[in-house]
């Protein structure tokens, strides 16, 4: 996925939670997993060796063109 712009949401969550933009792009690019929802996103999900292996979730809208970044974090919930 090339084309990709950030909600207001996703800009300020970023920012928040000192989430940069490398690691969004190569979790897209390079997911270790994703899941795709019924709402029409998509989750792209991966271990960011840099913050100590925890797990990235970006949520993508996928039905928007260009795909839509609603929202990331990094999700506790996932363990190795």
């Amino acid at each position: 996925m090339s084309n990709i712009e950030y909600s207001l949401h996703a800009q300020n969550v970023m920012e928040e939670r000192g989430i940069s933009e490398y690691w969004v792009n190569l979790t897209v690019r390079e997911s270790d997993y994703n899941e795709v929802k019924q709402d029409n996103t998509t989750h792209y999900i991966k271990a960011i060796p840099e913050f100590g292996g925890r797990f990235l979730r970006v949520v993508v809208n996928v039905s928007v063109t260009p795909n839509r970044v609603v929202t990331v974090f990094f999700d506790r919930r996932i363990r190795r």
